[in-house]
């Protein structure tokens, strides 16, 4: 058995879940696993939001709009007949469900379960769709086995009894559809896996049912060398290892959920991404070989904070580090990178939400200066830095002001920070000097 997700833009038009439908229905069984339509979470991000502002009367006429793109979905989607009645219904129940959530008392229940609504709308029509088109499928609702623990991770031992023994109630069917993103958390009420978790839905669900495959089907053909929005020329990578793209996940690939590649590595199951508009196309095969030396993608993550903790006391000073390091642990703050000298601590945060209690903490045995508006561009390959054209990467040094470097902690990444200004620049030339193609 097979996994494929599908993300919003798939499922974002009738025509769209039209070629979901082609490509899915080949005899095979599968599980599919759906995000919700392109457009739906944000635009329920934004009625929460209104809510909590009080700004009843504003998320009411979100609401009724976003009712209407359903309406006109259906009409689209399903000839006349009991079953376009009945996902109508459903439809119109689901938002009258939104419309008592927004105007409840505010809660900390009221996001989660105002966003998970989105999945839970694509799911069920999907569902129909295929049904009336003599599809033998079923719904397998994500909150009957899809749970994850106090810790916020995924409860793996209770997912795959549950999901494994839903299956098998359901030997007749070829088709089964669930949802990704959403689950319940250790105490039983709505949760999620954050935004972009539909990906790791699938490779839980891949994990949990063994499956020889997953795929991701999106609207792009695969893991490119670099951003396509920011540099022409760009080209899908075929195949890399799990390390080589989990580094590209968390780094800024924004086709892989930083999250997604770990419970495929640790299960051994390749991850395919697919383009769900040119599903003839090879697309990029993840597995645990390591093929090709060198430099194969460039990312780049934004919305970076570095921070520089000097102090005469870690000269020769051990426990400094440590001393450090308990205070991001305090506050929950994960470091991306980080750089020492002799009495300088240099390192990167993308959550700055604790930021201020961290400098106040600090600066009772530092100096601590901040730079934020900065962004690290990563490169990504199979022992890249001991490859013999790695070089080429320090030529961006003549043309771009560096904050820091980390070379030499991963054997599969080099990363540098740069000022957001210089980011695009700063691609263009790395992919000029890696690749030695010109860009715009």
């Amino acid at each position: 058995m097979n996994v494929f997700k599908f993300g919003g833009t798939s499922v974002g038009s009738v025509a769209n879940m039209h070629m979901v439908k082609d490509i899915i229905v080949d005899g095979r069984k599968k599980v599919v696993v759906l995000s919700a339509m392109s457009g739906t979470t944000n635009t329920l991000v934004k009625i929460h939001k209104l809510s909590i502002e009080n700004k009843l009367d504003k998320a009411l006429s979100e609401l009724l709009v976003l009712q209407g793109h359903y309406t006109t979905v259906l009409d689209e989607l399903f000839e006349k007949s009991d079953r376009k009645q009945l996902v109508s219904n459903y439809v119109d129940s689901v938002f009258q469900d939104l419309r008592q959530l927004v105007s409840a008392p505010s809660s900390s229940l009221l996001y989660n379960n105002i966003v998970s609504k989105g999945e839970l709308l694509s799911s069920f029509m999907f569902t129909h769709f295929l049904q009336s088109q003599h599809v033998k499928a079923c719904l397998l609702p994500a909150l009957d086995f899809m749970r994850i623990d106090k810790d916020g991770e995924p409860d793996n031992f209770y997912i795959k009894q549950n999901l494994n023994r839903l299956v098998k109630e359901r030997v007749a069917v070829d088709i089964y559809i669930t949802q990704g993103f959403i689950c319940l958390d250790n105490e039983g009420e709505i949760s999620n896996l954050k935004r972009g978790g539909s990906d790791h839905s699938a490779t839980i669900i891949g994990a949990a049912l063994d499956a020889d495959e997953v795929q991701i089907w999106t609207d792009i053909d695969g893991v490119h060398n670099n951003d396509p929005r920011f540099v022409e020329g760009t080209h899908a990578i075929s195949n890399l290892s799990f390390d080589e793209a989990a580094e590209l996940a968390y780094f800024g690939a924004k086709i892989l959920h930083p999250q997604t590649v770990m419970p495929a590595r640790k299960a051994m199951i390749p991850v395919r991404l697919k383009n769900t508009m040119k599903p003839n196309s090879y697309g990029t095969l993840i597995n645990q070989n390591a093929s090709e030396e060198g430099i194969k993608a460039i990312a780049a993550k934004d919305a970076i904070t570095a921070i520089k903790i000097k102090s005469a006391r870690m000269l020769q000073a051990h426990g400094f580090l440590k001393k450090v390091f308990e205070i991001f642990e305090k506050y929950e703050t994960s470091i991306d990178m980080i750089t020492t000298s002799e009495i300088a601590i240099s390192l990167t945060i993308d959550d700055t939400g604790s930021l201020e209690a961290i400098v106040v903490e600090l600066e009772k045995f530092s100096t601590v200066e901040i730079d934020e508006q900065q962004s690290i561009i990563c490169l990504v390959g199979n022992q890249i830095v001991k490859h013999k054209d790695t070089y080429r990467f320090f030529q961006v040094l003549q043309d771009i002001s560096i904050r820091m470097i980390s070379y030499g902690g991963s054997n599969n990444n080099i990363s540098i920070l740069v000022r957001s200004e210089d980011k695009i620049k700063t691609l263009q030339l790395l992919n000029s000097y890696v690749f030695g193609k010109v860009t715009a």
